[in-house]
């Protein structure tokens, strides 16, 4: 999904078929207009470029980006939201998204810097439709997308025991920096230990799996530049910060490598939080921002003292 203006205009037609909006639409949202005419009111009609893509019932997180139909990210403060059972249906449940901080300005892979993010209660599997559309810019865009909710995904869940996977640090490689991360320059300071040694050792971390280089969509790439600059602030404090490529000998041809499997992770990038028990407090599917990781970390591996 790493995408220029093209796979949206692709994923478009996939969708539904793109094109100009309907300039003689009148309907105004909540006058019980399906979200197909919601999308075609004036503006720009195109597709969301999506940062999530596994989800559970319940307090579903979801993270998209917003391109218009030249192909320019959308960053706008927030943006409203809106989910239908069907294209042809009416949205039962509106919500709102913030535009969060994903990477740094010219950081590795960094395609998009921002990136829209919303919570939506969707308590039942199934497969939602979902549209978005910026609030504030002096040109309307509609995006349209689905939400899929399965009943349970493989990946640990919070509760559960973090999986002792020995991997690779610069004192098992010999320094190797090169077969450890695929960033540039490189995140050594997130090379140092291991899930398994974290664990035996009973001390809280952060574990990322994620490819900067070969990240499969427009989103995910500025991942391990969030958990870099989230792990500085938190230096001097008792909670580690690791990342783990997710391919073999970071060769995407290969597959997924043995710790990926070993976590059951379906796709990439996965961010864990885990606590000094070795049970998962928090986990991100996808994209995550700077301002949620923090926020995660104080709460769930370093509360401030009462």
């Amino acid at each position: 999904m790493r995408a220029a203006a093209g796979l949206t205009a692709l994923t478009c037609v996939l969708l539904v078929g793109c094109g100009g909006s309907d300039e003689s639409s009148s309907t105004e949202p909540g006058a019980g207009a399906s979200l197909e005419e919601l999308w075609r009111m004036p503006g720009d009609d195109v597709a969301v470029v999506p940062g999530t893509a596994n989800h559970e019932p319940g307090d579903v997180r979801i993270s998209f980006l917003v391109v218009d139909a030249e192909g320019a990210v959308v960053a706008l403060p927030t943006a409203r939201v809106w989910v239908a059972n069907s294209l042809d249906s009416p949205p039962f449940l509106e919500e709102e998204a913030k535009l969060e901080r994903i990477g740094l300005p010219g950081g590795d892979e960094a395609d998009a810097t921002h990136i829209f993010v919303a919570t939506l209660p969707l308590t039942r599997p199934g497969k939602y439709w979902l549209l978005a559309e910026p609030v504030g810019g002096a040109e309307k865009v509609q995006a349209l997308g689905n939400v899929v909710v399965v009943a349970e995904d493989d990946a640990p869940d919070v509760g559960d025991a973090a999986i002792a996977s020995d991997t690779p640090t610069l004192s098992s490689t010999g320094g190797n920096v090169s077969s450890l991360t695929t960033r540039t320059p490189p995140d050594e300071s997130l090379l140092h230990h291991s899930v398994a040694e974290s664990l035996e050792a009973k001390v809280p971390f952060v574990v990322t799996f994620a490819t900067p280089k070969f990240c499969s969509s427009r989103t995910c790439g500025p991942v391990v530049d969030v958990v870099e600059e989230v792990s500085s602030r938190f230096e001097g404090e008792n909670v580690r910060f690791i990342h783990v490529e997710v391919f073999e000998d970071n060769d995407p041809a290969k597959g997924f490598n043995r710790w990926m499997r070993e976590w059951n992770l379906p796709t990439e990038p996965w961010t864990f939080l885990v606590g000094a028990d070795g049970k998962i407090a928090a986990r991100f599917e996808g994209t995550v921002s700077v301002q949620e990781l923090e926020q995660a970390v104080r709460d769930d591996l370093a509360p401030e003292p009462q």
